[in-house]
């Protein structure tokens, strides 16, 4: 069994945002595959379950607002009794321009509050993440960057991205590796 969180915050004032990518990301995921989810109040998140090749798939979108992830995620990990290695965090991140995706299977939150709830929450940074470059702004406060809309000509660069994530996605299913992840998924 695998889980794969999509990060954002909750509520139509925050849908399309940059904070969002990661619910966008796994929303298109979850599209491909038919999937749908449903709002389950015990896991602090919406969820839905998938078989891909057999195999048990839980989607998450936490509903605790970005800065409290963790709490959602271990839930579901304790409830499903879901083994570090078969976690999957998909984030948004400020220090890649749009348009770029890179996996990791450990690091830092580097400044990103809801990766610092999950260390948190877990214990451990080694968990494996697709990051998508949200970029970052030199006139812009942090909070009002991502938490504004990305511009269309961002929207067109994310197509590719979600598409690179979906094959990262399908890769760490398959259990191919690190190496092979970040080889698909790394531009």
């Amino acid at each position: 069994m695998k889980l794969i969180v999509g990060l954002g915050n909750v509520g139509a004032d925050y849908d399309g945002t940059r904070h969002n990518v990661g619910f966008m990301a796994i929303d298109r995921f979850a599209s491909k595959y038919n999937a749908t989810f449903k709002e389950e109040k015990k896991f602090k998140g919406f969820i839905s379950e998938i078989k891909i090749n057999g195999e048990r798939i839980i989607l998450l979108k936490p509903t605790t607002y970005m800065n409290l992830s963790g709490d959602s995620i271990i839930l579901v990990m304790k409830f499903y009794k879901i083994d570090i290695n078969d976690l999957l965090i998909l984030n948004d991140d400020l220090d890649q321009p749009v348009g770029n995706i890179r996996f990791r299977a450990k690091g830092s939150a580097g400044g990103h509050n809801g990766l610092k709830s999950i260390i948190a929450n877990l214990g451990t940074e080694e968990f494996r993440r697709i990051r998508i470059g949200i970029d970052r702004s030199k006139v812009i406060p942090v909070i009002d960057w991502v938490l504004g809309k990305f511009t269309k000509d961002d929207l067109e660069k994310l197509d590719l991205v979600f598409e690179k994530s979906i094959s990262g996605i399908e890769a760490f299913i398959q259990e191919i590796g690190d190496n092979k992840i970040a080889n698909i998924v790394n531009s």
